[in-house]
């Protein structure tokens, strides 16, 4: 790892059993799990998402098993292979409307990003280079400097809008309707008025305060973003995203034990209703997911949510059916669908590993709090039998080395 401190966001999420947000720490912390990582990569985010597939993984353990420090890590990975990151937790968006779950991700893979990449894939498709026009100038502008911009260019540029999107089955009508404008409005041809373009735009986002007569006015078909038809809109940003220029898009929803309704807040998130309502979500997704493309679905839970046979999976048969053949190994299987991050302790974690995770952490510290650091290193080998035995209840228990680290060498206030 570089000799670089780390940041005090990155430093209190481990003295507080949370991963750090810099890759570079979680590549530099995760030790005996690489080829899990590495056996993703390979299979789903160089290949088989961007070939055109969509997948989803279950990743389960008990608390502090590492599965908010493997989903970043996952996350950050498929980030460097091209795909648009997506994550959030199940505490802040509701799972049991697919259609809240669809606007999350869209917001978060910035449509005008997506615009701007399949605005470049068609100036690329008519052999032009993106790069050589200016900033802010259209690409109809600055073919007309050259004398370019006559009739036949404007004709060209429509057919491949119309070949892109409008012609594309993938799509949703409207959702295609929508780029094909759009996207010609950055080419410079066809050009919008300002309403025509909030009013596609108010469509993409779900705006519920969109009339039917707006709709129709821009050509659109009377119909908003529902949780009925939010799983067909999700296909066509997937597909968009791709022909963007992107290898798809990674989507990581944590914390989904919160569906079991156990909560030290006052306002229970999730009762019967909603809980049934995701379970059947989740069904529905699982059923169509291999007609969708481009898609890596990473969701993570307490193995609570399994266990719990009266408010779990378990207690929605639909979901259960799906997925129970899967949870049948006592070896971690890195095909399946459900990974256990409890059986990759058990196989995994013997004294070599947890010994060069420890050092690890002490040169990750080294920089930052060289007396913690030092603290940290007399602990070991001394405390490796309690880590063992954390490992058996989850996690390799860090937050657990580091505070008894700063106890020991007396760093609390």
């Amino acid at each position: 790892m570089n000799n670089t401190l780390l940041s005090s966001r990155d430093m209190t999420a481990l003295m507080t059993g949370k991963p750090a947000e810099d890759p570079a720490v979680l590549r530099e912390l995760s030790v005996g799990s690489d080829f899990l990582v590495q056996f993703l990569k390979e299979q789903y985010l160089t290949s088989y998402i961007p070939e055109g597939a969509s997948k989803i993984k279950f990743l389960t353990g008990r608390p502090g098993s590492g599965k908010t420090h493997y989903g970043k890590l996952l996350l950050s990975e498929a980030e460097t292979s091209g795909f648009l990151g997506v994550s959030f937790s199940a505490k802040d968006v509701w799972l049991s409307d697919f259609r809240e779950i669809y606007l999350e991700i869209l917001r978060q893979c910035n449509i005008d990003r997506i615009l701007a990449g399949l605005r470049d894939t068609i100036i690329r498709e008519m052999n032009y280079d993106p790069s050589m026009i200016p900033n802010g100038q259209h690409l109809i502008d600055y073919l007309a400097e050259q004398g370019k911009g006559d009739a036949l260019t404007k004709n060209t540029i429509r057919d491949y809008l119309r070949e892109l999107f409008l012609k594309n089955p993938v799509l949703d009508n409207n959702f295609a309707l929508c780029c094909s404008l759009l996207v010609g409005d950055l080419l410079g041809h066809p050009t919008l008025e300002a309403s025509e373009r909030e009013t596609l735009y108010a469509f993409l986002k779900g705006d519920k305060t969109i009339r039917f007569t707006q709709l129709r006015a821009a050509g659109l078909s009377p119909v908003r973003i529902t949780k009925y038809n939010a799983r067909h809109m999700l296909r066509s940003l997937g597909e968009i995203v791709h022909l963007a220029g992107f290898a798809g898009i990674f989507i990581t929803i944590d914390d989904m034990e919160i569906l079991l309704g156990r909560t030290q807040s006052e306002l229970v998130r999730y009762g019967k209703v909603r809980r049934e309502d995701t379970y059947e979500s989740l069904r529905q997704l699982i059923d169509d997911i291999d007609s969708m493309k481009y898609l890596f679905f990473l969701l993570c839970f307490d193995r609570e949510l399994i266990d719990d046979e009266s408010r779990g999976i378990k207690s929605y048969q639909a979901l259960w059916f799906r997925i129970q053949t899967e949870i049948v190994s006592q070896r971690i299987n890195r095909f399946a669908d459900i990974l256990d991050l409890d059986l990759l302790a058990s196989q995994l974690y013997d004294d070599t590993v947890i010994l060069e995770m420890a050092d690890r952490l002490y040169e990750t510290l080294l920089f930052t709090d060289p007396a913690l650091s030092e603290s940290l290193h007399k602990l070991l080998p001394d405390e490796l039998p309690s880590l063992k035995d954390r490992t058996e209840f989850g996690g390799i228990g860090l937050p657990y080395l580091i505070n008894r680290a700063v106890i020991e060498g007396g760093l609390h206030d």
